[in-house]
């Protein structure tokens, strides 16, 4: 969620031009795992139920777009890699671009400068 504010500024800037969403997969640092010191308090996800509620944490954080959640299984996680956390553009089907994994890997500035060129094409 640190990242929050620039991925909401993102959305507000190419929101008549392009949809976003988040896909809410597993907790990354679940508070009975690896987890920081001052994180929120979400334990490992362990049923839907469990997950959804962790999802409703981020939903209600202000953030933009609309919010799915993978399934128990991590299909979409296991499709994209997304562990911790990860920027795709999807085109037609086709990844036109993929970050590096979050935290080090997420830079908002590169999906704005790809959406920018694209744009202008």
């Amino acid at each position: 969620m640190a990242h929050l504010a620039k991925f909401n500024d993102l959305v507000a800037e190419f929101a008549d031009k392009a949809d976003f969403l988040t896909i809410y997969i597993a907790e990354a640092h679940a508070s009975d795992r690896w987890s920081f010191r001052n994180n929120i308090e979400i334990r490992k996800h362990q049923t839907m139920d469990e997950r959804l509620a962790a999802a409703k944490i981020l939903a209600d954080s202000n953030l933009s777009g609309p919010l799915l959640v993978d399934m128990m299984e991590g299909e979409a996680n296991r499709k994209y890699g997304a562990l911790p956390e990860r920027l795709y553009i999807l085109l037609d089907g086709r990844v036109m671009y993929k970050s590096a994994p979050g935290p080090f890997g997420y830079h908002v500035h590169e999906v704005r400068d790809w959406l920018t060129k694209y744009l202008k094409d």
